[in-house]
């Protein structure tokens, strides 16, 4: 019979690769524990070594500085050496001789009764150990022993050791103060020489330096940028050179050290955004390129760091006209520095949004925006446009706009117009705003996990927990951000923007900055919510009659709420008759010159007051419009022109009556009143278009494609349509296209004919003779006879 069999369960395969791995993590655990008590022992054993060594040169004892004794002391000692030694016993002696050869004895107090070695114990007052120690010790020099590698021969290892004398504290003072008067003496002969030096030489001298210090900067940078994971302490270096002192050339080596660590900084930094470590990553052991890498990104961050305060700083003393004594750089060299120091920080605003400080950068640039100087504030106005423009999550331009508001509420809206106007930049234009409704509308129900374990069985719930799993990780894999957080960003970044607005509407309505508030309510009319509108337009229509605001002003008002009505306001049952009445009144008042802009606000506004609102428009409001557009058409440059032709076409073919403006029959009772400013009472239906027969003999061959065009009916087919060029365009784009600011037409306009009309020249002779034979007669006698009105007014009374 076997053995007995056992009763405890065997373990299964799992249960045993589980245990191991629990072993193997005590087994590491503990071999870490024991290897940090051998380095603590290892570090204490080193102390107490260097604590023995240094004690044991402390106590090493000296020799005391000898007195000049007095008279009657040497005739005493002469007294008591005069003695027979045989007199004292020899325990005595020795005893004596033992008790001399140690400082103590001649430093205790002899009075004293108590024993020698009384000290021991512990007294009320004791006496300090700088206190037993003679007043004036002779001065002997501290040794420091080195100990040097061992010899070994034949009898064994020998130890060799070296002294090396420690100077003192004195000693490397008086040292220094003796190093430094040499160089005192060498500056004062470089001033002499300096001063002794011709115009030609202190240049020649400077551009040697200046020489050096570009080799020195060019290869500094080369270092960093081709190896900077090693060569990242030298960017220290490279920044030490904007503290340069030499006054010849500290201006011109500053600003090449501030452009040279801009293109560093731009080209080693990573995509990404450097972390701080956590105490855990800090304590854990890592791989060798892992731990190059920290050291590369803390050095990194630092270096940075300094490199934006030190720009900062030099933005600062330039606006705080502030010279510091260690400065060798003038006022007038101030502005120069700080113009750098800005074009750098632009450039790092735009290269590296993602990167650190970059909120820090903004805070900097901001105020700058609004600085009296037009080159810094046109920098920095530029950079931000481009930010705006390139930004495509938002997280900038919701920085930007944040820190805007706050400079013009602090500024109490005392800033410059185009603070405002590089908002126009955002692109949050494609963003529809539908809060609203996504509000109202039911939203989607998740289950929870009693449901789940409710509605579905164990295996649907593993694989529904497999399923959200793998979409987790295909998210972080492609690390696309979410439509819905852009969507949230914009909206912030956009409520952020109308706040600013209007505040300015309703507390500085005065202010410069109103035309750039309009110009924005225009620009992002189409995203304004709806319950704004109500209280918005009738803001609008205040200004408008108040007739304190220019044409431009009164313009973007007009487009403010056109593209309201025509956008969400579609479903408000409004007829903004007055803003139709004061365009139509605008029109023959609008700059006809080289700055035509406002053509292009014009456009904009017909195009979203006539043709998308073309069911609540009267035929008469709109051959009204057509007619004054066509006589304004003769005034404008060819591009205004283009456009304005191009929106009457759109008009006619949005309302085809229009076409009676073609004929001279007249449609109704009453004429035409050019000069009234009501388009529904002037009675356009009763004139014609006649400025189009004009317009077909214009120098300009776009002219006069469309003026015969529109002269035929403006058809969309046949031999009269125009080419797909000019037909698929908007109005505003043609406008665009034909621009003339370059003082070149498009396209070129040909040159006038040579031929000349035949005129009379002096002599000619008349076709009928009589008549000629009687001119010249008159003549003849004209010039004879003298002229004499009071004797033919006599004779005729």
């Amino acid at each position: 019979m076997g053995p007995p069999r056992s009763k405890k369960r065997r373990p299964t395969f799992r249960r045993l690769l589980k245990t191991s791995g629990v072993k193997l993590e005590n087994k590491l655990k503990n071999r870490q524990l024991k290897q940090q008590n051998v380095a603590k022992k290892q570090r204490k054993e080193q102390k107490k070594l260097r604590q023995a060594v240094k004690d044991a040169a402390i106590r090493t004892p000296r020799p005391l500085e000898t007195y000049r004794k007095r008279p009657e002391e040497e005739e005493d000692e002469e007294f008591l050496e005069s003695l027979p030694t045989d007199m004292m016993e020899e325990d005595d002696l020795r005893q004596m001789t033992a008790m001399a050869r140690h400082a103590s004895f001649i430093t205790r107090d002899l009075s004293s009764c108590g024993p020698v070695h009384g000290g021991k114990k512990r007294s009320s007052e004791v006496v300090r150990s700088y206190e037993k120690v003679p007043r004036k010790m002779a001065r002997t020099e501290e040794k420091e022993v080195i100990h040097l590698l061992p010899i070994k021969d034949k009898t064994g290892v020998i130890p060799q050791s070296m002294e090396r004398v420690v100077k003192t504290q004195l000693e490397e003072e008086e040292e220094e103060d003796s190093a430094e008067e040499p160089d005192e003496f060498e500056n004062e002969g470089a001033l002499q020489s300096g001063a002794v030096l011709t115009a030609e030489q202190r240049e020649q001298l400077r551009v040697h330096t200046m020489n050096e210090k570009r080799q020195r900067i060019a290869s500094l940078g080369s270092a960093i940028v081709s190896d900077p994971y090693s060569n990242i302490k030298r960017v220290k270096e490279l920044r030490g050179m904007l503290m340069e002192s030499d006054a010849s050339v500290a201006v011109t080596v500053r600003k090449l050290v501030m452009v040279s660590l801009m293109e560093i900084f731009k080209d080693i930094a990573p995509s990404y955004r450097i972390r701080p470590l956590t105490a855990a990553e800090k304590a854990a052991k890592v791989k060798k390129e892992t731990q190059q890498l920290r050291e590369f990104e803390e050095g990194l961050i630092s270096q940075y760091k300094f490199y934006l305060e030190d720009l900062e700083q030099t933005i600062k003393d330039w606006k705080q006209k502030k010279k510091k004594r260690s400065q060798s750089v003038g006022f007038q060299s101030y502005r120069g520095l700080a113009e750098v120091a800005v074009r750098c920080l632009c450039e790092l605003l735009l290269a590296l949004p993602h990167f650190n400080f970059h909120n820090n950068i903004i805070v900097a640039l901001v105020p700058l925006m609004n600085d009296p100087a037009k080159k810094v504030s046109g920098m920095c106005c530029d950079a931000f446009r481009k930010l705006f423009q390139q930004d495509k999550m938002g997280g900038a331009s919701l920085a930007t706009v944040r820190v805007i508001s706050g400079l013009v509420k602090s500024l109490n809206y005392n800033v410059r117009p185009e603070v405002l106007r590089t908002l126009l930049s955002l692109r949050i234009k494609e963003v529809e705003v539908k809060k609203d409704l996504e509000d109202s509308a039911p939203k989607k129900k998740f289950m929870n996990n009693k449901e789940k374990k409710k509605n579905l069985s164990r295996m649907q719930r593993k694989w529904k927990k497999a399923e959200e799993k793998l979409d987790k990780e295909l998210l972080e894999a492609e690390a696309s951000e979410s439509k819905e957080k852009k969507l949230k960003v914009h909206t912030e970044t956009l409520n952020i923007v109308f706040l600013v607005y209007f505040r300015i509407l309703k507390k500085a309505q005065k202010s410069e900055l109103l035309p750039a508030v309009l110009e924005g309510l225009a620009n992002f009319a189409h995203l304004i919510n709806l319950e704004f509108f109500d209280d918005l337009l009738n803001v609008l229509q205040s200004l408008i009659q108040s007739g304190d605001l220019t044409n431009r002003e009164s313009l973007h008002c007009i487009q403010t709420v056109f593209t309201i009505l025509s956008g969400q306001g579609d479903v408000l049952n409004i007829d903004p008759l007055n803003f139709y009445s004061q365009l139509y009144k605008m029109l023959p008042r609008l700059h006809a010159g080289m700055h035509n802009d406002d053509i292009l606000i014009v456009l904009r506004c017909l195009d979203a007051m006539l043709t998308r609102r073309k069911k609540q428009v009267t035929l008469q409001r709109a051959m009204a419009f057509v007619k004054r557009l066509s006589t304004l058409s003769l005034h404008v440059l060819p591009n205004a022109t283009v456009g304005l032709l191009a929106a009457n076409r759109s008009t006619m073919h949005a309302f085809p009556k229009c076409d009676f403006l073609l004929d001279n029959e007249v449609q109704g009772s009453g004429f035409y009143l050019p000069e009234l400013d009501e388009p529904e009472h002037c009675n356009a239906q009763n004139t014609a278009l006649w400025e189009l027969h004009t317009l077909q003999r214009h120098y300009h061959p776009v002219v006069r494609c469309l003026a015969v065009h529109l002269c035929l009916g403006a058809p969309s087919e046949g031999s009269a349509a125009l080419n797909v060029d000019l037909s698929r365009r908007s109005p505003a784009e043609l406008f665009n296209v034909y621009s003339v600011k370059n003082m070149t037409f498009n396209p070129p306009v040909a040159l006038p004919g040579t031929k000349k009309k035949d005129r009379f020249v002096g002599g000619a002779m008349l076709l009928d003779m009589e008549l000629q034979r009687r001119a010249e007669s008159a003549m003849t006698a004209i010039g004879e006879a003298e002229l004499d009105f009071n004797t033919t007014h006599t004779k005729t009374h």
